[in-house]
């Protein structure tokens, strides 16, 4: 009888052992709702590229350090813009298979996205802990808000329409900064002339030339015309769309033939070696140019904002919020803590070439582009990109590539408008 109690007593540990191992495995209920997690954070992106992956490994370097008992899985997608990674998303959102944590564009890829089809958790008690609601400007916070919550956070600021150029080339030909259109073409007349491509493009993905495109409107529409035009009060064949649309025309002839075969890293390398000498990129090139391309800022290569867009600032910000029905949502909320704070701002930012989303960051840690822009931030008149998400629906942008697609190999400005205003019924 002692025997059979002691193998019983034996068999109630096993099975008790067994089942803290299953817990500690399984990670808690699929539901997040379960107070076990599973030990890991995958944290889903497209920041593979020069600069980018250099930013998001620091970040994660930091956040082990802090959490070291807590793994973290590089979800990262290549393909420029997200163009891969999104298609990757959307398949896994839709398969109930949501990444721990994952980029996206604060506005309209956020809001009319992923919070609108029910998938994310709302963030507004991580706010209140972390005392953030004074520490990213309150337009920063709108554009990740919805339905009267904060649904992710920031961990930077990128400035859509900036021109970087080689400085020597600009040197060599007597080139001054134009802040026109007219008077780019000039500059773009004399270094053709000379036998230098005026403009670097790598439209392999058609983002890049939909960025040109959203610079051209905003120098012919201004700041409020252009939010207005997104917001459906001025028509997409309205005569200022279709001014826009001609000079990007123009603009499109100063480009490299091969630039249907680069992408914008290749482009980037253009202006670079003195082929072309500017290119319209977000400021995450200037991390390319510093961090891959051992370039150094203001004398290898200088910057200016797109023409007539001096005083203006097309917002892009990379946020990374909470999925809905993950496993491990409290561990999730301790990497959106170092995401979000000074010393994980300070650490990603200067890397990748942006700035912080923050308005407490450590000014030391960034370069005179980072000064530069972080003062053109608080000072200028913001926008939200159209070719990053954040100022229309998916459904709209992703039309609005097609057409500029076409265009860029066609040039027919009638077919152009047609197309955009055909597009408007996915805004």
């Amino acid at each position: 009888m002692k025997k059979l109690l002691g193998f019983l007593v034996l068999l109630s540990l096993v099975f008790v052992i067994a089942a803290c191992n299953d817990s500690e495995t399984s990670g808690g209920d699929s539901d997040g709702g379960g107070e076990e997690a599973s030990g890991k954070v995958e944290i889903f992106s497209w920041w593979t590229g020069a600069g980018e992956e250099d930013g998001l490994l620091a970040l994660i370097d930091l956040f082990k350090e802090k959490n070291p008992d807590i793994e973290i899985e590089n979800a990262a997608v290549a393909g420029g813009a997200g163009t891969n990674a999104k298609a990757v998303l959307a398949t896994r959102m839709q398969g109930d298979d949501p990444p721990s944590t994952f980029q996206v564009h604060g506005g309209a890829e956020l809001n009319e996205g992923w919070v609108a089809a029910d998938k994310m958790e709302p963030l507004d008690d991580l706010y209140k802990e972390n005392e953030w609601m004074d520490k990213f400007p309150e337009e920063l916070i709108d554009l990740v808000s919805s339905d009267g919550h904060i649904w992710s956070v920031p961990v930077n600021i990128h400035r859509g329409n900036v021109m970087f150029y080689n400085m020597k080339v600009f040197e060599e030909n007597g080139i001054e900064i134009p802040t026109t259109f007219d008077e780019f073409f000039e500059v773009a007349d004399k270094l053709k002339a000379a036998g230098i491509t005026p403009l670097a493009l790598g439209d392999k993905e058609s983002w890049t030339a939909t960025q040109i495109f959203e610079n051209v409107l905003l120098g012919v529409l201004g700041p409020d015309d252009y939010k207005k035009l997104f917001a459906g009060e001025i028509s997409l064949d309205d005569a200022q769309v279709v001014e826009a649309a001609e000079k990007f025309k123009k603009f499109l002839g100063y480009v490299n033939e091969d630039h249907a075969s680069r992408n914008w890293q290749d482009s980037a390398q253009l202006v670079a070696n003195g082929e072309a000498a500017m290119i319209n990129m977000g400021d995450w090139a200037k991390g390319y140019f510093v961090n891959d391309l051992n370039m150094e800022t203001n004398k290898d290569f200088g910057y200016f904002a797109f023409p007539d867009t001096e005083g203006e600032f097309v917002v892009i910000t990379d946020t990374f919020g909470l999925p809905k029905g993950i496993e491990n949502p409290e561990e999730v909320k301790k990497f959106l803590t170092v995401l979000g704070s000074v010393e994980g701002q300070d650490a990603f930012n200067p890397l990748k070439g942006s700035i912080p989303a923050r308005v407490d960051a450590d000014l030391s840690k960034y370069d005179q582009y980072g000064k530069d822009t972080i003062e053109d931030f608080k000072n200028a008149r913001l926008v939200p990109s159209l070719a990053h998400g954040s100022a229309a629906a998916a459904g709209f942008l992703t039309k609005v590539n097609q057409a500029v697609n076409i265009f860029v190999t066609q040039g027919d400005v009638d077919n152009f408008i047609e197309a955009l205003k055909n597009a408007s019924s996915e805004m």
